[in-house]
């Protein structure tokens, strides 16, 4: 049983076609953790658009993947990112959003043989 990710919205919208549902769960093992590592590396460079442009899109995955906690930590990442705020106001919730995805990548990569 999924604990860090429900796929019911995926199902929803794609008729509970399960190939299209592996097909999302690719998608975010492929695009997901390159962008977290630009979120973090934006935030080493205080580059906020950088950070900006990471977080808002994976913020539709995140929200796909019913990753609740992760998608709050994004939209609090892309508020920060355009209030230019400082980098120590933003660290813990960065690292939160790579410790969830963390989690659910270890929980896709084992339920779905990937």
């Amino acid at each position: 049983m999924a604990l860090n990710y429900n796929l019911s919205k995926v199902y929803a919208i794609s008729d509970n076609d399960v190939d299209f549902a592996k097909q999302i769960v690719v998608l975010f093992t492929e695009e997901v953790p390159p962008e977290i590592l630009n979120i973090r590396e934006g935030l080493k460079a205080k580059d906020h658009n950088r950070v900006y442009h990471a977080a808002h899109k994976i913020k539709p995955t995140l929200d796909l993947l019913g990753m609740d906690l992760a998608y709050d930590d994004v939209l609090t990442i892309e508020n920060w990112s355009r209030a230019e705020g400082k980098k120590k106001e933003i660290k813990d919730v960065v690292k939160s959003l790579r410790h969830l995805v963390k989690l659910t990548l270890k929980e896709l990569k084992k339920d779905y043989q990937l």
